[in-house]
């Protein structure tokens, strides 16, 4: 069917041989083909929609760094639609950008399956939040989603924090490598507040800065369902870190935290240790400081 689908579509780079028929082969790994006869591009991305479209064996497909660009997720994301057996999806490092988040929050409106979405590194910025906040409150299938390493700035924080408080589904999800700063930081803090289901959230390499982790204290003394935290470098000073504790005296099921390359100083460290050794009924298992 993907040969079929090749000759449909003009101009489709040429595959690499070991993908040519890939029958019921489960998982489809095509990320990252660059050593392997060329990316498969956005008219290969095509191609492949037409025989995912009906295929029943494939439940993990893999297109990561493969430049799909808007046009080749849009494709995919029109197979997801039909396709009610894959469950998880890598598109990670593809260029897909603002289009190819309008494409993919359109296709989680009506995809009941999908359980894992990777979506790193597509220059997703403040205008994609918005498709991507959509869905989020809509689609309670999704489980895990990774938006790392994405162009995501204060906006964003502000459409996803309010989606975070509605969502119903995710347990898992990872935004760090953006550009979320104070004003972006409190919103999401105050979506992770309401939230009643995630359980690991990852906002590592940001700016959150002091104010952010305030937030992100106050969040922690309403949540009861949050179990990983990871808020490495955030530019939490000593003043951060110290009112991010208040949050650890009232929390009763975060098992780990890491709060690593941030200039807390000695001062901050031993604010967080003494929040914790006043908390009975904390849950922490693993805690990493500077």
């Amino acid at each position: 069917a993907y040969l079929r689908g090749l000759h449909v579509i003009r101009h489709v780079p040429q595959p690499v041989s070991s993908v040519l028929d890939f029958g019921d082969r489960n998982p489809l790994e095509l990320g990252n083909h660059r050593d392997a006869g060329g990316r498969v591009g956005f008219l290969g991305a095509k191609a492949l929609a037409l025989s995912l479209m009906v295929n029943t064996s494939i439940i993990k497909l893999n297109l990561s760094d493969n430049w799909l660009q808007g046009e080749g997720a849009a494709a995919i994301a029109e197979m997801l639609k039909e396709n009610c057996y894959i469950s998880a999806v890598d598109l990670s490092d593809n260029k897909l950008g603002a289009e190819g988040a309008k494409a993919f929050s359109a296709m989680l409106l009506e995809n009941t399956t999908i359980v894992s979405l990777q979506l790193s590194g597509n220059e997703f910025d403040d205008h994609a939040a918005k498709y991507l906040a959509d869905a989020l409150i809509a689609n309670s299938k999704v489980e895990i989603l990774d938006l790392s390493y994405n162009m995501l700035g204060d906006k964003a924080g502000e459409v996803l924090g309010m989606a975070i408080a509605e969502n119903i589904g995710l347990k898992e999800l990872k935004i760090s490598w953006n550009h979320f700063c104070s004003q972006g930081a409190a919103a999401l803090a105050k979506g992770l507040g309401a939230n009643i289901y995630l359980k690991v959230l990852d906002v590592s390499y940001n700016g959150f800065d002091n104010s952010g982790a305030a937030a992100l204290g106050e969040a922690l003394k309403t949540n009861n369902v949050l179990e990983e935290l990871n808020i490495s470098n955030n530019r939490i000073s000593v003043e951060g870190a110290l009112r991010f504790a208040l949050g650890l005296k009232e929390n009763k099921t975060l098992k780990n935290l890491n709060m690593t390359r941030n200039p807390m100083q000695s001062e901050g460290c031993f604010g967080v240790l003494k929040a914790l050794q006043a908390n009975s009924d904390s849950s922490i298992e693993i805690l990493d400081l500077p």
